[in-house]
């Protein structure tokens, strides 16, 4: 009994660490594929969403937030770091309005930021943490849930009001429209949880669980995104990267929320 109990705590442990692995090194990604993203768009004469100067400030400081980050140095204080930085670059593109997306496209881009900048809350927060020494705010946990609530919102409503989103579950899900409105129901019970902070750890284990195929399936299928809907190759990437990252925060409260 001793020994089920110390596997599955060191089993928690490892997905728990998983998780911030994934979390804490999405800030590099970001930068990769939006430095891609800026070379994509070169060649095609587009500008990027923020102007060059201020786009190599704003991924100086998100490498170093997650430098210091990956390496468990004022963890805490750099993930409020990152929050922080990815909230200002996605107000200044908004702001700028150098590049203008469809509003379904919209909807999937800032919804995610506003998951990922959860993400970084909970991380925050303290949770996550293997060896913890100082109280975790349970105030930034929970603002960081509240985050995670509105992208699931902007998921179900992308289910219902997004042709294109719509279109791309319905050629995976077997059930058809009432399978897609049975994952719209899921999704709203999924962000009252985390917006009401009640079953917070049940529904992320259920979100835990979905989000790898939404990343698969949906997110994976490049032609689809890339080809029929128009959307630039390393700005999917980015998308794809937002939930892997996304996942990583769900995978923390999920083990030790």
């Amino acid at each position: 009994m001793a020994a089920g109990r110390g596997w599955r705590r060191r089993a928690l442990r490892l997905l728990t660490a998983g998780g911030g692995v994934l979390l804490t090194r999405f800030p590099f990604w970001h930068c990769f594929s939006g430095l891609l993203l800026c070379a994509e768009r070169a060649d095609g004469r587009r500008k990027p969403d923020i102007p060059v100067p201020y786009l190599y400030v704003d991924m100086g400081v998100a490498v170093l937030c997650a430098s210091f980050m990956s390496f468990g140095v004022k963890r805490r204080w750099f993930a409020l770091g990152a929050a922080l930085q990815l909230a200002v670059a996605t107000y200044a593109a908004h702001v700028g309005g150098h590049v203008h997306y469809g509003d379904w496209l919209k909807v999937r881009m800032y919804s995610r930021t506003i998951a990922i900048i959860g993400g970084f809350l909970i991380l925050a927060s303290g949770a996550g943490e293997l060896y913890r020494q100082k109280p975790r705010s349970r105030s930034l946990q929970s603002t960081g849930q509240v985050f995670l609530g509105i992208y699931l919102i902007c998921q179900a409503y992308s289910l219902q009001h997004s042709k294109e989103d719509r279109l791309a579950y319905l050629n995976h899900l077997l059930g058809g429209e009432l399978a897609l409105q049975l994952l719209f129901i899921l999704y709203g019970l999924l962000a009252l949880a985390f917006l009401s902070g009640y079953y917070v750890r049940a529904a992320a284990q259920v979100l835990a669980v979905l989000l790898p195929l939404a990343i698969l399936l949906i997110d994976g299928n490049i032609g689809y995104w890339h080809e029929s809907r128009r959307v630039e190759f390393w700005n999917q990437m980015k998308l794809i990267g937002q939930n892997v990252g996304i996942f990583g925060a769900v995978v923390i409260l999920a083990t030790d929320g």
